[in-house]
């Protein structure tokens, strides 16, 4: 096989023509890396490797221009790739690529988002963890990733009970209000065995201020 023209195509893509009739769009790196120019004989294995060395390239740029916007797990970063590239092997190339380079990291990404879930949104462990997974992080990292939090959880299932659901907290024989409590805050996370425990808190602390009135 020959390479018969060589042109600029747009920006820095060149447009490489084959003697049967193939035309491929290389990037100004791929036409210099493999030495690319008009009459150059090339045999179908090279030919290959710079549709490959091509392929990965435009793959690899297209990961760093979604991380310009936000962090990606490996897991979703991945399945971006694959849904343009379709190739596995390739894109598994480029992760590995991305992960050594440090643009991709499960556990620095898990510790921003349990992070938010937690001091932001008040979560409890088990949504924080649920929604970490989600994303694709493992369940071991999630894990490691919440465990700064254990007394941060019980700070803020209190904090929940004494401002999102005091109103509903007036009355401790009012057994369906306090169990509408109780349901919200497991959708929020938490347990049955800490939530009953921060209630009788709650209300034990409500007595006590009303002593001292």
């Amino acid at each position: 096989m020959k390479i018969t023209s060589v042109t600029r195509y747009k920006g820095s893509t060149y447009e490489a023509e084959l003697d049967d009739g193939r035309r491929l769009y290389l990037h100004a790196d791929i036409i210099t890396d493999f030495g690319i120019r008009p009459g150059m004989e090339t045999d179908r294995d090279t030919l290959r490797k710079i549709v490959y060395a091509s392929n990965f390239r435009r793959a690899y740029q297209r990961a760093l221009y979604l991380l310009d916007y936000r962090d990606y797990t490996y897991s979703e970063m991945f399945g971006r790739l694959i849904d343009n590239y379709k190739s596995e092997p390739l894109c598994t190339a480029v992760m590995t690529r991305l992960t050594e380079h440090g643009f991709i990291d499960d556990e620095r990404y898990a510790e921003r988002m349990a992070r938010k879930l937690v001091e932001v949104k008040h979560y409890g462990f088990r949504r924080s963890k649920r929604e970490l997974m989600q994303k694709g992080i493992s369940e071991f990292i999630a894990e490691d990733a919440l465990a700064p939090y254990s007394d941060t959880f019980a700070e803020n299932l209190a904090e929940l009970l004494r401002t999102k659901h005091s109103r509903c907290l007036t009355d401790r024989e009012d057994r369906k209000s306090i169990e509408k409590v109780k349901s919200a805050l497991v959708r929020y996370g938490y347990d049955y065995t800490e939530i009953n425990r921060a209630v009788k808190e709650y209300f034990e602390n409500a007595d006590d201020t009303e002593e001292e009135n």
